[in-house]
């Protein structure tokens, strides 16, 4: 099962887990005496997979969970604080740098860490986890590499393959336990007998007992008997190419009976699989089938065989499939992906496929830009946070090579990501590398500038995202970038709310809609429409807000726009309440809630849930606001400036909170408080829109 989303994110086990039980007690044994463990051996050993189990069985000893991040798809040392903080619930909105934060957030917190496969960014690990446990006394962390840290006080622990027979005796070889159990799954019927089983531990000899080798030989199972797969790891080396023999002498080296296995697997496969293998090994992370055709199809590999070929090599186990509610995509083991990387390079292609894997994220991104404000938000919204690790690959991709205009191009078309889709810090991180790279004016440059304003915005730094939009807007006047000027424009009324300048926020608010058609809807005129209407709140003028946000809603509805119309309901709720309209803010809310609920916008459900206390209030429901209370207090803990930073919505939320307490009493509000508090986010928000009581 998966943990609660306030609790871990540690992964269901998929496939049983062989032997181990000595190791996992050992790593156990040794994370309640020091703060980091690193889980080293070689490729292909098992390491992850022993540091979640026991990770697993450590859950209920931290208050704040257990948290996996996994570092494979990292191409660059520098995005590690982004993985680490993307991984936690933590969404913080401060402009202040990433790994500061994270100290921040977990300075008060009892945790375990888990970072899995450390090794190519192993110097950033050293130094982000002595920062982050100097700052954190509750902090634990458990790693993965296949070398240790070098870290102060780190405990190193070394796995070693599984055990095999060492003689004819059957008993008890672990990896032997392992291929029966792999060999049943991949055939149907398959069973060890007196025919088969000196076969199976000759298997597990050559493999030397290492699980992945074993896993990948119990593949092969489906296409010849046990006793062939014996005979054909007889000679290691004559199964091999001139190829595989040069990628046994790559960096690092890997275990004999690894390269044996992957090789053969190699071996085995078809040519345009083993093509295929190494194209797809420049995706990072999840492997999208759509994807695959658009960067690895060609002549020698065309589009109509792609389909099948990603199911044969999800069958030899090379790829793994993972089903999703968007439809199938498969991930490559590091191992295999970095057996497929020395592949590309031999065949001189590895270049021009990092090219293509860039120039589809960069269509994808803007195809995204174009179609964000539409029906179709949800599925970019999923599409586009499943491709996390890609998009990261190609900005770095982009940065490292520079081209053009690639990297301001792609950081700025991916706006709707940074903002929108929640990872404002790491897009602040991206902007500003392209933006000090490539400093020719021009409308590239324009709107990465005004994207960079929004998503200093949205972490409460209005006075920076205001001398950004100004520089924006004044060199888009002199090019005649219409939609630079507008953007520019809206995050400078943003800035203006931000900072508590209402008069120049409804100067410039009017100006901007009134020069807006409702023809053409983008997001800065909505994004302005909703500030505007705040700025009317807070000020005590709501009935022209729900008027405005009346215009809102009309707008958004007419296009199936859902995230700013989520905002707008919120925010119209927060207008009801202020006209004294109880059920109305309600029903507002409740709508707002939903939305963001389901795009995971944490600053949204928490404005939502604030709202929904005082509504309880004037409901009559005391025990139910200060449920609210606590819940939207956990979401706002995820957050930097408090409350989007206005003092009149911070006011609101005391007078909320004494209210409660004077009808409940000190104890009865601190109990409920507590419950909503602590509740699962899933469970809460439900409870939020109606559901059961919170227990």
């Amino acid at each position: 099962m998966q943990a609660s989303r306030w609790r871990g994110n540690l992964p269901s086990e998929t496939t049983t887990l062989i032997g181990r039980r000595e190791e996992v007690a050992v790593l156990r044994a040794l994370l309640a005496g020091s703060r980091l463990v690193t889980v080293t051996g070689v490729a292909g050993v098992g390491k992850t997979r022993i540091a979640l189990r026991a990770a697993a069985g450590l859950q209920g000893d931290f208050a704040d969970g257990v948290w996996l991040v996994a570092l494979s798809p990292l191409a660059e040392g520098s995005a590690l604080p982004y993985a680490i903080a993307e991984s936690l619930p933590l969404t913080d909105q401060a402009a202040r740098p990433v790994t500061e934060m994270l100290a921040g957030y977990l300075a008060g917190r009892e945790l375990l860490l888990v970072l899995d496969t450390c090794e190519h960014v192993a110097g950033e690990c050293a130094a982000t986890v002595e920062a982050l446990l100097a700052a954190a006394p509750g902090l634990r962390v458990l790693a993965t590499s296949r070398r240790s840290l070098s870290c102060r006080d780190e405990q190193v622990f070394a796995v070693e393959p599984l055990p095999v027979p060492s003689g004819s005796t059957w008993a008890d070889g672990d990896a032997v336990a392992l291929l029966a159990d792999r060999a049943a799954a991949a055939v149907p019927g398959f069973a060890v007998d007196e025919h088969n089983r000196e076969a199976m531990m000759r298997v597990c000899r050559r493999l030397e007992g290492l699980p992945l080798a074993i896993e990948l030989a119990a593949a092969r199972l489906r296409e010849l008997p046990v006793e062939r797969l014996a005979e054909r790891l007889e000679d290691r080396f004559d199964v091999l190419g001139t190829t595989e023999r040069k990628v046994y002498e790559a960096d690092p080296p890997w275990h004999q009976a690894l390269r044996t296995a992957i090789g053969w697997s190699h071996q085995l496969c078809t040519p345009a699989e083993r093509l295929l293998w190494a194209r797809a090994s420049v995706f990072a992370g999840g492997i999208d089938p759509v994807a695959v055709k658009e960067v690895c199809a060609d002549d020698r590999l065309p589009s109509w065989q792609i389909p099948q070929l990603l199911e044969s090599l999800a069958d030899k186990s090379i790829l793994i499939w993972e089903p999703t509610g968007a439809g199938d995509r498969y991930r490559m083991l590091d191992t295999i992906r970095e057996f497929g990387g020395i592949w590309l390079k031999d065949l001189g292609q590895d270049e021009r496929l990092r090219r293509r894997h860039r120039d589809y994220y960069l269509a994808l991104a803007r195809e995204g830009d174009a179609c964000w404000i539409g029906p179709d938000q949800y599925s970019w919204y999923d599409r586009m946070t499943a491709e996390h690790d890609n998009l990261r690959a190609a900005l770095q991709f982009c940065l490292a090579r520079p081209e053009g205009h690639a990297a301001l191009e792609l950081a700025g078309a991916l706006w709707f990501f940074w903002y929108p889709c929640g990872f404002p810090k790491e897009g602040q991180h991206y902007l500003e590398r392209a933006l000090a790279q490539d400093r020719e004016p021009g409308p590239a440059r324009n709107k990465a500038l005004w994207a960079c304003s929004f998503v200093m915005l949205c972490q409460g730094e209005e006075a920076l995202a205001e001398k950004l939009a100004v520089e924006c807007l004044a060199e888009a006047e002199r090019q005649g970038d219409a939609e630079a000027v507008l953007a520019a424009r809206s995050a400078v009324v943003c800035s203006r709310l931000l900072a508590g300048d209402h008069a120049r926020t409804a100067e410039l608010a009017r100006r901007l809609i009134d020069g807006a058609g409702d023809s053409v809807v983008v997001f800065p005129t909505l994004l302005v429409l909703n500030c505007y209407s705040l700025s009317l709140t807070v000020t005590g003028h709501h009935e022209e807000a729900i008027a405005v946000l009346e215009r809102l809603r009309a707008l958004c509805d007419r296009h199936g726009e859902r995230w700013q119309r989520a905002y707008g309901d919120v925010l119209r709720a927060q207008a009801e309440l202020a006209g004294g309209r109880a059920a109305e803010a309600l029903a507002y809310a409740q709508a707002g809630l939903e939305v963001k609920w389901r795009l995971h916008d944490s600053v949204g459900m928490a404005m939502a849930i604030d709202v929904l206390a005082p509504a309880a209030v004037a409901a009559g429901e005391g025990e139910r606001a200060a449920r609210m209370l606590g819940l939207a207090e956990a979401i706002w803990d995820t957050l930097g400036k408090r409350r989007i930073g206005l003092p009149e919505v911070v006011t609101a939320r005391q007078a909320c909170e004494s209210r409660v307490r004077k009808v409940l009493g000190d104890g009865a509000y601190d109990s409920a408080f507590r419950a909503g508090r602590e509740a699962d986010l899933d469970a809460g928000v439900a409870y939020a829109l109606g559901g059961p009581t919170l227990r």
